[in-house]
């Protein structure tokens, strides 16, 4: 698709989704048969309420509808959020990331996991095995989020009700 498409899709798109107290992320134009493909990637404080993405995609094709940057042809808006495997590049990213568990390459080729305790606006903390480690975003190479299949308050919960378990016995005994 054109570069001149992506950037009338982009000034038309940025001042609808900051009006609304989101960040624009990224603008992808593709061909998808004989329509395109609109993505907007939009991310917000807290996530992206489902409600926010309808106000947005209901904003922005009124406008794509109006301004005409594509002409005759059709197109498919699609407006979504960053996926979790989007590398963390601003700050911003960072802080919402704040409790996740990261893995950090850097630009020296180590790597370095941990979980996200605070991101400053020029360097994150991270809890590396048990200790405090601060990185300067200078020295990240590409930091993503890591998939978590047990959350925090889930081993939480079941120790929780194995040491409830675990009184029972003693109860019993």
């Amino acid at each position: 698709m054109s570069a001149a498409q992506a950037r009338a899709v982009r000034a038309l798109a940025a001042p609808i989704v900051e009006g609304l107290g989101c960040d624009l992320e990224d603008v992808v134009i593709r061909q998808a048969g004989r329509r395109r493909l609109v993505r907007v990637v939009v991310d917000h404080d807290g996530g992206l309420p489902l409600d926010l993405v309808a106000e947005i995609s209901r904003v922005l094709s009124r406008a794509l509808d109006e301004d005409d940057p594509f002409g005759q042809a059709p197109y498919v808006l699609e407006v979504t959020s960053p996926g979790v495997d989007r590398p963390l590049t601003l700050p911003r990213h960072w802080r919402r990331a704040t409790g996740r568990l990261l893995e950090v390459r850097l630009h020296d080729g180590s790597l370095v996991e941990g979980r996200l305790l605070d991101a400053r606006r020029d360097a994150a903390v991270l809890d590396v095995a048990g200790h405090d480690r601060v990185l300067s975003y200078e020295q990240v190479a590409r930091a993503t989020v890591q998939v978590e299949f047990t959350r925090i308050d889930d081993v939480e919960l079941d120790e929780a009700e194995g040491s409830d378990a675990d009184a029972a016995q003693d109860a019993e005994a």
